[in-house]
């Protein structure tokens, strides 16, 4: 449980940071966003190398679901 918490504040942790990237970034947006998906293609194969070493073994169709999961989770809610 404790490596869950630790990959779900990783990938919270990385999602900030790509958001605060597109706001703050200099360059043109198809260049921003060919540049966040090398880098969240890395972070997921980060992710997944520190979980196999935990002994948690998830394909990355999980590893997706775990983050879109996540994501859904920082939008933010319509005001009614």
């Amino acid at each position: 449980m404790k490596a869950l918490n630790t990959l779900t504040g990783f990938v919270i942790g990385a999602a900030v940071g790509a958001v605060c990237g597109l706001v703050l970034a200099p360059e043109k947006g198809e260049e921003t966003r060919k540049k966040l998906v090398e880098k969240g293609k890395k972070l997921a194969d980060k992710v997944n190398e520190q979980l196999k070493k935990k002994g948690i073994n998830l394909s990355l169709s999980e590893l997706e679901d775990i983050a879109d999961d996540i994501a859904e989770g920082l939008e933010p809610e319509d005001a009614e």
